[in-house]
């Protein structure tokens, strides 16, 4: 269902991640950008939000944006794919085998990955994952294939536990709601930086084994649809 705006998305924007209802249907304005006007930032903040509640409600980020795009139409098939990306491997994190419960010695691979839905790359995912508790075809599909991690790993029934979840950046001053200063309009489009969310989390498999700790950095392409506006 497509998000609706104007006047419905400041109710939004409290980010608990419902649907809106809202009739007559809208019309789009298919080339209107994100205006840097109040009225658009706290859409814009709502629509994160709503993103953000999605992604803490489901174990599988690649499913969630899967739903997010076919949403907001940003290609005409909803579906996500991994593009990975080589040559750009990364230590694992300090209290990474802690996490995942594995000694000092124990292998660890790394795979990072774009997720793209049409044009858009959604997020960018940095995967450090123990293949010991992966199955050998799961292995070797993620050694040959784009797949996305969470798609391979399906069979295993896994939850996923987040460690944290920030906002990365927010078109609204923290106090707006209570009268803080709105930045003023500079009457263009709204500037957004390219990461604005960052989710850090670890994945069990049924067995309650951790298996791989994963740190998506979602870009400002998940706003890439026009505006829609009521009409009058």
């Amino acid at each position: 269902m497509r998000m609706i705006r104007r006047g419905a998305a400041a109710a939004c924007a409290i980010g608990l991640g419902g649907s809106l209802l809202v009739s007559p249907a809208p019309a789009r304005a298919p080339d209107a950008p994100w205006r840097d006007d109040a009225t658009s930032r706290v859409e814009v903040l709502a629509l994160l939000q709503t993103l953000n509640a999605d992604l803490l409600s489901h174990p599988s980020a690649t499913l969630t944006l899967e739903r997010w795009c076919g949403a907001h139409h940003l290609a005409p098939e909803a579906k996500v794919v991994a593009e990975r990306v080589r040559g750009e491997d990364k230590p694992l994190p300090e209290e990474a085998r802690k996490q995942l419960a594995i000694g000092p010695d124990e292998p660890v691979r790394y795979r990072r990955v774009q997720l793209a839905c049409g044009e858009h790359v959604l997020s960018e995912a940095d995967n450090w994952y123990v293949p010991s508790r992966l199955t050998d075809a799961m292995n070797h599909e993620l050694d040959t294939t784009d797949t996305p991690f969470g798609k391979v790993v399906q069979p295993l029934h896994f939850r996923r536990q987040t460690l944290s979840a920030e906002l990365l950046w927010s078109p609204l001053p923290q106090g707006w709601e209570s009268g803080a200063p709105v930045p003023a309009s500079k009457g263009g489009a709204l500037e957004i930086p390219h990461h604005v969310l960052q989710h850090r989390a670890v994945l069990f498999d049924q067995d309650n084994r951790p298996f791989s700790l994963v740190v998506e950095s979602y870009t400002s392409q998940v706003l890439d649809f026009a505006p829609v506006r009521l009409e009058p």
